[in-house]
């Protein structure tokens, strides 16, 4: 790792979120490499995301979907990258994440001990969960040498997406966006309904906002649509914009906001990194386990005695967890940190 010119290759992860939590990873190579090259193996829909990351130089596209194994595809890639690398770090755990790096020929290939990758990768290192207790913490880990990795105790560096000022006012005024301040909703997460606030929780908390004078944004993909009509039916100054925009659109709308409310999902990481106020809500994760890397934020978690569980859909039937989580308490921590920022502005 002393060759300040290495050529690395990263793998990446298939979600949103964990692909933002990759710069800390990214920022940490180029921190200590400055001259070293970045290149990116990942899924093609995170491309925009990739490119708003100053570290990565380049961004190599997998067209392989999300559980398909795609072996012509990874070794169409691999044929290209033949020669161009130094070192692999392989973020995901699974056996088909390490077949680039190892049919690319690549001399160094890093990576967690998983699914019989004995002969894909030539640096394989034990995970130990108790150490290395955050997605964020595995991937950096990667990137430094052995004994400082396994020691737990190294920088973190918050992932910092850069904002195309000039594709937000496109999106202003493509979607009559007004001057209002506005506040971001994220009802979706990809993972299942044990991780989404009720809709109709959304829907209250942006009636209250809309008539104390903000703009209300719903974000989200394709599939969140419905639930952002439901959040702004009825209400002037709400936008759903769900299926709408692209994802490096929502980077800059999120830019745009003064604060988010948003479930543990990839547009949390991704409000994170632009510096947005986030209100994260949390129902079967952790915020100990995938917090937004922000000092910006405001965790709301009841930690009743069956959380976190990790599952997708309640496995007691009542998702208490989050039916419990009231309108009111986020409410005011909104209205509180509006009022905070007011006395600042005005002296």
């Amino acid at each position: 790792m002393a060759n300040s010119a290495q050529r690395l290759l990263v793998i990446g992860p298939s979600w949103v979120g964990d692909m933002v939590m990759a710069q800390s990873l990214f920022m940490t190579l180029k921190a200590r490499q400055p001259g070293a090259t970045i290149g990116v193996v990942a899924p093609a829909w995170s491309q925009p995301i990739l490119e708003r990351m100053p570290e990565v130089d380049e961004v190599l596209p997998l067209a392989v979907g999300h559980g398909e194994f795609g072996l012509a595809s990874r070794r169409e890639l691999a044929s290209r990258l033949r020669g161009r690398f130094d070192r692999a770090i392989v973020l995901p755990r699974s056996w088909k994440a390490a077949l680039v790096p190892f049919m690319a020929r690549i001399p160094e290939r890093i990576g967690f001990v998983g699914e019989h990758r004995y002969g894909l990768l030539k640096e394989r290192r034990k995970l130990d969960k108790q150490v290395l207790d955050q997605t964020v913490k595995r991937f950096v880990s990667l990137g430094l040498p052995l004994e400082e990795a396994t020691s737990g105790d190294f920088v973190l560096p918050k992932p910092r997406l850069q904002i195309d000022r000039d594709n937000l006012v496109n999106l202003r005024l493509t979607h009559s966006l007004s001057s209002r301040t506005a506040i971001g909703m994220m009802p979706g997460a990809e993972y299942g309904p044990a991780k989404q606030w009720p809709i109709s929780y959304f829907h209250t908390l942006a009636k209250r906002l809309v008539n104390e004078g903000f703009e209300v944004r719903v974000l989200g993909g394709d599939k969140d649509h419905p639930a952002g009509e439901e959040i702004t039916q009825g209400l002037a100054h709400a936008h759903n914009l769900c299926g709408k925009t692209q994802l490096a659109d929502a980077v800059d709308l999120l830019a745009d906001c003064r604060q988010v409310v948003t479930n543990d999902s990839g547009l949390m990481h991704v409000a994170a990194a632009v510096g947005v106020r986030i209100h994260a809500l949390y129902g079967s994760s952790s915020p100990a386990y995938t917090p937004p890397l922000t000092d910006n934020a405001v965790i709301h978690y009841l930690a009743l005695s069956c959380s976190p569980c990790f599952q997708r859909t309640c496995p007691l039937g009542h998702t208490n967890c989050l039916n419990q989580l009231s309108v009111d308490q986020v409410y005011e921590q909104i209205h509180a940190a509006h009022q905070r920022e007011s006395v600042i502005a005005n002296g």
